[in-house]
């Protein structure tokens, strides 16, 4: 029996599975959780101390529970873009940048400005590591100036796990402008944003996803509860990875994550410039194909404030919502959402948008504002999907995860507005799985990721679209996107010195 161990550092806390190769199957998972502090409006931190004592808690009650088992591999992933500066020995010089942190949103406008191919196929998120290192350079010069790495939180991971400083193939290409078709850093367009050092900065190797990084240290086996012969293989992006389970990695197929915001990811076989689709990556997952990347940053979230937050409701109480809801047809309200509760990821590209409620009435209830909110982010996603086709692209087969099957009302609504039939996996361990697919990989047990994929690929239940509610959401997303135009240069107010940069969707 060969087991190998996934590792995936999400928001909340981290999640560790041991995966059996010989049955494919994941035999036990346990987790611990860390914090999240919020220091200024707009910012999110965490300690990447506190990263692995999670880790070792979680890994030794595991290892505990499985009668301590020999593991051949572990595979890292984490969010992107949570950045750390740290010294060369790993020592971190001030709290971690989250993902969802928005301090960088002036840097992130002025990468939008600047004329570079590298520019074109990453994109200016505020997310990205290189809008968050210009900040770091800007206001916090004295820890720039100190910080030997400037890296991601697989990257100190793998660093302690090791004690090597490698990047990741994956998150390089796709958050940090790296040239996977030159394998080089794009210098010259880090000097252009007034941080030429950040390539020095940077993890020097970088090794694609399934590649070998070398055999735990002696702590980090002992933190782990591990041999120290377990080898640790490349990881990467936590969604990212779940497409190697998720068994999307042709044309026309989409892995599309619903949870507190919505991923979507796909790859194509030549390059294909989508507006307002960040990529396409050349060789960021998988050789010879091209990965694409859409995405809202509010979704489930957006409903947990209106049950939570603006309607005081309990778990029972907010199901007992989305069942009222549930009873309304698509558009009855006469409501029209706007889901650009912090933003827009994609296809407008801009941190500064905002939501919208539009159509109120007095004889409004409840249950008709929570119905059209998730109506908008159904929509919110519908555009994405309309943007690709808009380019060309048709999206032949969809894989769903995440926390919206627990919410029927709002994955019916998703299915019904794409149009597309979704095969909805009754779990949320496809990056578990995605990193123990990689190890396995880095073993010798395949001869490239896209065969470990087919191997590791999970089934899911299909859910179809409703015909007349897809006529209906057509419709409506007409109206979506011409809201969309006319109220955005309302709903998006900058910051002092912001250049408001919303891109108009295809």
């Amino acid at each position: 029996m060969t087991l190998l161990l996934g590792l995936d550092f999400g928001t909340g806390g981290v999640r560790a599975g041991l995966y059996d190769l010989h049955s494919h199957k994941l035999v036990q998972v346990a987790e611990a959780p860390y914090a999240t502090q919020y220091p200024q409006l707009g910012w999110a931190e965490q300690a990447p101390a506190d990263w692995w004592m999670a880790l070792g808690k979680a890994c030794r009650q595991l290892m505990a529970q499985a009668g301590h088992p020999h593991v051949a591999a572990v595979c890292v992933a984490t969010t992107a873009s949570t950045v750390v500066a740290a010294q060369v020995d790993g020592q971190p010089l001030a709290p971690a940048l989250l993902w969802m942190d928005c301090r960088a949103a002036v840097e992130s406008a002025r990468t939008a400005l600047v004329s570079h191919p590298m520019m074109n196929q990453g994109g200016d998120a505020v997310e990205w590591l290189v809008p968050k290192a210009m900040w770091l350079a800007e206001h916090e010069p004295e820890v720039y100036r100190r910080a030997t790495r400037i890296c991601e939180a697989v990257d100190w991971i793998n660093f302690q796990l090791t004690g090597r400083w490698v990047a990741s193939q994956l998150n390089a290409s796709c958050k940090w402008n790296y040239d996977t078709l030159q394998q080089r850093f794009p210098v010259e367009l880090y000097a252009e944003l007034g941080i030429p050092e950040l390539a020095e900065k940077l993890p020097p190797q970088v090794i694609k996803v399934g590649g070998r990084i070398g055999p735990l240290t002696a702590d980090a086996a002992s933190q782990l509860g591990l041999s120290r012969d377990t080898l640790v293989a490349q990881g990467g992006i936590d969604a990212h990875m779940a497409m190697l389970s998720a068994g999307t990695t042709g044309a026309g197929e989409l892995l599309f994550i619903g949870g507190t915001s919505v991923v979507q990811l796909m790859h194509t076989p030549k390059r294909i410039d989508v507006p307002g689709i960040w990529g396409p990556y050349p060789g960021a997952l998988l050789d010879g194909q091209w990965l694409m990347e859409g995405g809202q940053v509010s979704a489930g979230s957006i409903l947990n404030w209106l049950a939570q937050k603006m309607f005081g409701l309990d778990d029972a109480g907010h199901q007992q919502l989305i069942r009222q809801a549930a009873a309304l047809q698509p558009g009855s309200t006469g409501l029209l959402v706007l889901d650009y509760w912090m933003g827009n990821r994609t296809p407008y590209r801009s941190p500064d948008m905002r939501g919208a409620i539009m159509g109120l009435s007095l004889n409004h209830d409840r249950h008709d504002l929570y119905r059209a909110s998730v109506e908008a982010i159904a929509l919110g996603s519908a555009n994405i999907f309309h943007t690709w086709r808009s380019e060309g692209i048709e999206i032949t087969r969809v894989v769903a995860a995440g926390g919206f099957q627990k919410n029927p009302l709002w994955l019916q609504a998703t299915v019904d507005a794409t149009g597309v039939p979704f095969e909805m996996v009754p779990h949320d361990n496809l990056t578990l799985i995605g990193t123990a697919a990689a190890a396995a990989c880095a073993l010798g047990e395949f001869s490239d990721l896209q065969q470990a994929a087919t191997a590791f690929t999970t089934v899911g239940r299909l859910i179809e679209p409703d015909p007349y509610a897809h006529g209906q959401y057509i419709e409506l997303l007409g109206r979506y996107r011409a809201a969309t135009d006319s109220v955005a240069p309302i709903i998006c107010k900058p910051p002092a010195n912001r250049v408001l940069g919303v891109r108009p969707a295809a």
